[in-house]
């Protein structure tokens, strides 16, 4: 039985170790000291909103109603359900009316269980005031053009994308779809 020293084997896995842990901190530390000199903020707010008093109403009642529980807006709540950051860049103020008044028919699916006695499209059953309340108050979740959030890419051409859309976009392409980049109004989401 050896009481002593670590054997060589064992004093090669701990020195590699222990440079891969010292090369992870001082790569760490020097990111860090790079962004902080460097002025970019890490992890950017890319949604933003400036409510009316209706969509403040809306924003009362969506946590009121307990919404956030399963929804994230204006940057709290769960991520249990779909994120509403940024919906409103996405969605028509019309398209979430009508989705309020009728969420499964909108959508074109069957809808998460809303807990008991609040059947899947409960929202429905709501006051038409405060469905309408709700809608602003979505409406007004705008988010910065090109970030995740956002339905529309950054402004402007991008080489890269046109790129790929000419290598790997079909020839009928072009016939059957439409270049988001190329719109002036959004009219994907209006309600017919």
């Amino acid at each position: 039985m050896k009481t002593g020293g670590l054997r060589l084997g064992e004093k090669i896995l701990f020195g590699i170790t222990a440079a891969f842990v010292l090369f992870a901190l001082l790569s760490f530390v020097g990111m860090e000291i790079h962004r902080a000199r460097s002025g970019k903020i890490m992890y950017a707010a890319t949604s933003h909103f400036d409510f009316s008093p209706e969509g403040l109403n809306g924003s009362e009642r969506f946590r009121d109603l307990g919404c956030s529980s399963c929804h994230r807006a204006v940057r709290n709540g769960t991520n249990n359900g779909v994120n509403l950051d940024g919906i409103g860049s996405r969605r028509t103020l019309d398209y979430l009316i009508a989705f309020l008044q009728q969420p499964e028919t909108t959508y074109g699916t069957k809808t998460l269980d809303h807990g008991p006695a609040k059947g899947a499209a409960y929202v429905a059953g709501l006051p038409e005031k405060d469905r309408h309340s709700l809608a602003v108050f979505l409406s007004e979740l705008k988010a910065t053009q090109g970030s995740p959030d956002a339905r529309l890419p950054m402004e402007g051409r991008s080489g890269f994308i046109d790129e790929m859309v000419k290598i790997w976009a079909p020839s009928t392409w072009k016939s059957r779809f439409h270049d988001v980049r190329e719109e002036s109004t959004p009219a994907h989401d209006k309600v017919q």
